[in-house]
Formats: C-alpha cells, sequence, structure tokens
C-alpha cells in the first residue's frame, strides 16, 4: 500500500554495506550471494498486483545475483567517492513488481580497502533477517573459498509458508478477538503533540537524523535493580521512564508509542530470512499522578496484554482503525521506542550484527567504517522520533532517530539529556511521584534561576498592548514592526491600518467591550486588526 501511495519512496529501503580490508575472492563473494538467494525464497519474491489490485506474491526460480565491482582507487579521494556510491544505491528505489528486492555491488576503495554495497527491501527482511544473511553469507563464502561443500543446513519451511500458515490461522474468532482488544485499548487514543521546532509539513518528510547518548553504567544498575524488584523487565521500565519525558514534553498523561517486536513466535521462524517483525502500539495511563512504581506497574500489565496479541499484523490494524489517512504523520503513534538487551556470551543466534559480520571474513571492518573522509549515509525514517537503547551490560548506549523537517538537533540533545535526568532520579528510588520528577538538567536549572535573577523592573504605566504600540509609533514611526514572508510594515504605517480597521469597526456598531471574531490568514492585516 506505501509503495502504490509514494511510488518512488526509498523509505523502506535497507541499505546494509559493509567495508573491509584484505583482497577478496569476488567469484566466491558472488556465488556466495547466488547460493543464500537461492536458498530463501523470500529473497527471489516479488509483490505483483492482481485484478483486484491485491499483490500476492511471485517467486522467481534461483539464479546468479550480479555482483559488479566498481574501481574508484584511481580517483583523489577513493574513500569519498566509494561513500558516495553507498549513498547513491540508499537512494535508488525497488521496484515491488519487477524485483530482484536485494542487489549488491562490490566497490574498491583501494589494493585492500572495499566496501561491499548491499541493500534490501524492508519487505523482505528485517533486522534478525540481516543477521542470519551476514552470518550465512559468511559461512557460504569461507566454504567457497576453501573449495568446501555448503556447510548450511537446509530449511525445513520458507517464508511463503509461514504467510500462508497466519493467513489461515489469522481468520474467525482469532481475528475479532486481536481487533477487538485493540480497538478497546486504542479506542479515543489522542495524537502525541509533539513540540517541534518547524510547522509539520502537509506530507510527512522521511529525512532524517540521529543523536545518540549514554547512560551511565551506575544509573543503568541502579534502573535493572528497579526493574527487578518490581517484576519488571528493563524494557518496561525504560519505556515507563520514556513515557514520563514525552508526558511532560506533551502536557498531556495519555502518551501512545510503538515499539517493534520480532514477531517469531514459531520456532521454525528463527533461521529465515523474511519480514517478520511485527509493531506494537502500547498506550500508557499516567493519570492521577501515580508514583513511578505504579506507573511500571501499568506499562507492565499493557506491554504483557499487548504481547499477548502481537499476532495481528499492524498494517492490518491501521486498515480496521484509521478511516482517514493524514499524510502529515504516521498512522496511530508518532513515536517508536526499542530496547536491545544485552546478548548472551554463548547465544551465537543473538549477537551483534557486527560480530556477526566480522566472523565472515578476516579483514572484514566492523568499526569506523570509510574513515573520515567520508560523510554519513543518509538516513531515512518512519516516525517523529526514534529511540533506541542498547544495553551493554553495563552502560546504556541510547540513539534518538529524528525527522530533520521537525526538530532540530539541539533539540534532541536536551530531550536525550531530559532522559537521562528522568533515569537517574528513578534509579535514586521508585516511590516519588511522577510530576516530583525531575526533568531538566542542572545547566538547564542554573540558566533559569540566572535568567530570573536580573534587576527588577518596573512595569510601564499602560493601559494595554496598544499603548506601548502608540509609544513605539512616537518613537520610532520608520522602525519594521511586522515581517511576513516578503512583505514588510514600519510602526506608522501598522498604527494606520489600524486606525482604519478601527473605524470600520465603529461604523458597524462596535464599541468598548464589544466581542468582534476575526477570520484573517496570518499575516500583516491580522496584526493590524488585532491593534484595531
Amino acid at each position: 500500500f506505501m509503495d502504490r501511495l509514494e511510488p518512488g519512496s526509498v523509505e523502506y529501503n535497507v541499505p546494509s554495506p559493509m567495508w573491509f580490508d584484505g583482497p577478496v575472492d569476488v567469484a566466491a563473494l558472488g556465488a556466495a550471494l547466488g547460493a543464500l538467494v537461492a536458498r530463501h525464497e523470500v529473497l527471489r519474491t516479488r509483490l505483483v498486483a492482481g485484478p483486484d489490485g491485491v499483490a500476492y506474491q511471485v517467486i522467481d526460480p534461483p539464479g546468479p545475483v550480479p555482483l559488479p565491482v566498481v574501481d574508484v582507487s584511481g580517483v583523489a579521494e577513493p574513500m569519498a567517492a566509494a561513500s558516495c556510491l553507498v549513498e547513491a544505491d540508499a537512494a535508488e528505489p525497488f521496484d515491488l513488481a519487477a524485483g530482484p528486492l536485494v542487489r549488491a555491488c562490490l566497490v574498491r576503495a583501494g589494493l585492500d580497502r572495499c566496501v561491499l554495497v548491499l541493500s534490501m527491501h524492508h519487505v523482505v527482511s528485517d533486522e534478525w533477517s540481516e543477521r542470519i544473511f551476514w552470518r550465512e553469507l559468511s559461512a557460504l563464502y569461507r566454504a567457497l573459498r576453501a573449495g568446501e561443500p555448503d556447510p548450511l543446513p537446509p530449511l525445513g519451511v520458507q517464508y511463503a509458508d509461514f504467510a500462508v500458515w497466519q493467513r489461515s490461522w489469522l481468520t474467525g474468532d482469532v481475528l475479532d478477538g486481536q481487533l477487538a482488544y485493540w480497538r478497546d485499548k486504542l479506542a479515543g487514543a489522542p495524537v502525541l503533540d509533539l513540540p517541534t521546532d518547524r510547522p509539520r509539513p502537509p506530507v510527512r518528510s522521511s529525512e532524517g537524523a540521529a543523536a545518540g547518548f549514554t547512560i551511565p553504567a551506575e544509573t543503568a544498575d541502579a534502573v535493572r535493580r528497579i526493574a527487578r524488584a518490581n517484576g519488571a523487565t528493563m524494557f518496561m521500565t525504560l519505556l515507563a521512564a520514556f513515557d514520563v519525558v514525552l508526558a511532560r514534553y506533551c502536557g498531556t498523561d495519555d502518551v501512545t508509542v510503538g515499539t517493534p517486536v520480532a514477531g517469531r513466535t514459531r520456532a521454525e521462524t528463527e533461521d529465515l530470512i523474511g519480514f517478520f517483525v511485527n509493531t506494537l502500539v502500547l498506550r500508557a495511563d499516567l493519570s492521577g499522578d501515580p508514583s513511578f512504581a505504579e506507573l511500571l506497574r501499568r506499562v507492565r500489565e499493557t506491554t504483557l496484554d499487548g504481547y499477548a496479541h502481537q499476532d495481528l499484523p499492524f498494517e492490518q490494524l491501521v486498515d480496521a482503525l484509521v478511516t482517514e489517512r493524514d499524510r502529515s504523520r504516521p498512522p496511530l503513534f508518532q513515536v517508536l521506542f526499542s530496547y536491545d538487551p544485552p546478548a548472551p556470551e554463548d547465544d551465537n543466534e543473538n549477537t551483534r550484527l557486527a560480530d556477526d559480520r566480522a566472523d565472515s571474513h578476516p579483514g572484514w571492518d566492523t568499526g569506523s567504517g570509510p574513515g573520515p573522509d567520508a560523510g554519513p549515509s543518509p538516513l531515512r525514517v518512519k516516525t517523529d522520533l526514534g529511540v533506541t537503547l542498547v544495553d551493554s551490560g553495563r552502560a546504556l548506549i541510547g540513539e534518538i532517530q529524528y525527522s530533520t523537517a521537525l526538530f532540530d538537533a539541539a533539540t534532541i540533545d536536551r530531550m536525550a539529556g531530559h532522559l537521562a535526568v528522568v533515569l537517574e532520579a528513578v534509579a535514586a528510588g521508585a516511590g516519588r511521584r511522577v510530576a516530583e520528577l525531575p526533568i531538566l538538567s542542572a545547566a538547564e536549572r542554573r540558566q533559569l534561576i540566572a535568567d530570573g535573577d536580573g534587576a527588577v523592573v518596573a512595569l510601564p504605566g499602560v493601559g494595554g498592548a496598544h499603548d506601548l504600540v502608540a509609544e513605539r509609533v512616537r518613537q520610532h514611526p520608520d522602525a519594521v514592526a511586522v515581517v511576513c514572508g516578503s512583505r514588510l510594515v514600519t510602526y506608522g504605517g501598522l498604527w494606520e491600518r489600524a486606525g482604519r480597521f478601527a473605524g470600520l469597526l465603529r461604523a458597524a456598531g462596535a464599541g468598548p467591550e464589544s466581542v468582534v471574531g476575526l477570520c484573517l490568514p496570518r499575516g500583516i492585516d491580522l496584526v493590524a486588526a488585532v491593534l484595531g
């Protein structure tokens, strides 16, 4: 639906480039890609619209995967040139009907420096799938380079099998029950009205940026203790703290946030590449100024209920609950929150993606990427804000992705600081009421005190704002009073316009204490009418 609503959009592209050092066996790498695509049918799948307009899957037969090689080692700045190719690939849309929905290119930036430029469409992949992709590509590449047979065990099922099962299971009473739960849970949920730095554009922009921050290990350890003491997970505890920040920002006690879930509730899906991830809409109730412990209890209950009803795809929930699409904002929620727990040391299935990639080739670089001479890849965001906290086992590593059409970087940095302050306060004890939790940093508090510590100035003895404007007209009639786009008006000109409005109002019968309605677009005439 989104692909047809916004043709050519790259919002759901999943770029996954990998820089590496050392020689690369291009033939082995190309063969490994082909074997991986042959292994997972979803990577050979296209979505073609039928006569009724509904898309259906078309699975193409296995075949070689093109792996063009581009050599930029001879240009003046090869690393920057390679990074530009990565960005260009990320900005190239996929054709869901024509396919393919995965593409690769090898870029040489030097004798021992290359980047594998890889992109997939989100419809065939998710974060879990990326880890599988890199792990299996690693194993296949090593085997092919060494002349060994395919080391991967055959798959018992394919993504299409899961799709058929889900479609047949999620019907009748099961579907009705899931829909009924979410209808009741989200009934009357308000739009989260975030204070933005700029007016919201009529059509949402996917252009974004990201800001990183860290929650110190001492605070993180205390929050872990709070979670255990209240029978909650770290995800629930961190989400409750973030709900406090959003409630304070938006002046509300009803906060709705989206969160991703893996969607792999059956063991057969754990080794499959495909789009399994689902999004839950979690609504927090902060009414009655509860203690943080009570808020955490509410968030825990809501989260567990959501997990129990996670099988309804988010797209179906939107179709059922959203009768009229607002293209200026995402449906049902505007803020996404996720938490990545520390990976068990003995569980290779859940190691970080960088570890999976690093194991694949002794020269693959999981560190700084292309280096300081190449800029960051462009970021596409699907929500106004997206907060991720990664648990390193000690500190919490945070990132806020945000829409640059709405927010400035400084605003997001302050928000990250406010979340850190709330977590620090929660770490000191969960018994404090939500309204008592501080949100301002020490520097912000000092600034507020300093701003209010100036000399006392007597208020002018005037009867209203019009008297202040009149005095300004007398002193500086040629000074600019109002600017609207490319138009401006001086205080003298504004006073003259206001006088004409006042004459019209008097002629219409208006006088002192009369209530007069104004219906004018924002601009110079509106200011003059208010003054008149």
